[in-house]
């Protein structure tokens, strides 16, 4: 079996060896490099499929070499640094990295966050590209979503709002669940989502007092409208009969 291959992008040569270490002996291929020149070779060299970088680089700032591969959208970011305000970390999520984690850390904490981002990237992986349902589609490669041809701007957690109820197949899911499954934080408000709920209708619901595509379940939370479900289906079994793969339905997976 090919082991998944993460690249180290550290300065301090210590914590990259005891790093890589951790992550060898979890049963990954690891890369090491000190600068940002090293990092876009190794990253041209070994394609990994996560890359954690050092905020603080010799030769430039782990930000920007964070932004360059955010572009190439080819590998998952996790940065790391002794900057712990909020404002730094706005700032690090912002040039496209998928997790952040300040220094001083643990290594069990360094090891669940790596684990986690994997499980994502084979989430992501094993997903149809993008969703059909009557009037809307979700493109998940490029996070845009449809309506009756439309392009409508999402915010990143409206965005992962819209594809967990679509992925669970016109399931209802409670108000913790979704929080559970569409929010990357612990949030113990469940309110939280109604108010999430009602900006996403605003946006792809044709009348969003009498919503269509995101559909109340009295007494237990929300669902994605079973009828779009029941059309995607009979859409893929036409595809699916004349590509010879597997059947799926509206959406598989978690994001």
């Amino acid at each position: 079996m090919i082991s998944t291959h993460i690249s180290i992008v550290e300065s301090n040569p210590h914590l990259r060896s005891l790093l890589g270490w951790h992550l060898q002996q979890s049963g990954y291929a690891v890369s090491q490099s000190a600068s940002l020149q090293q990092g876009r070779d190794a990253f041209y060299r070994h394609q990994p499929v996560l890359v954690i970088i050092d905020s603080d680089l010799p030769d430039g700032d782990g930000l920007e070499l964070s932004r360059w591969l955010y572009e190439q959208q080819k590998s998952l970011i996790l940065l790391l640094s002794a900057r712990s305000s909020e404002q730094d970390i706005v700032r690090g999520l912002k040039t496209g990295a998928d997790d952040y984690l300040t220094k001083p850390f643990g290594m069990h904490e360094f090891l669940a966050r790596v684990e986690a981002l994997i499980r994502r990237m084979r989430i992501i992986n094993s997903t149809p590209l993008s969703v059909n349902c009557k009037e809307l589609k979700i493109d998940l490669a490029q996070r845009r979503v449809q309506v009756k041809g439309d392009f409508i701007e999402l915010t990143p957690q409206e965005f992962s709002l819209l594809y967990v109820l679509a992925q669970a197949e016109g399931t209802p899911l409670s108000r913790s669940e979704l929080l559970k499954r569409a929010w990357p934080d612990a949030i113990d408000n469940p309110r939280t989502v109604d108010t999430h709920v009602l900006s996403l209708r605003k946006k792809i619901e044709s009348n969003p007092r009498q919503p269509n595509i995101i559909q109340t379940v009295r007494n237990i939370g929300y669902c994605f409208n079973p009828e779009l479900i029941e059309d995607r289906q009979n859409l893929l079994k036409t595809d699916l009969i004349s590509q010879n793969t597997p059947n799926m339905t509206c959406m598989s997976s978690r994001i």
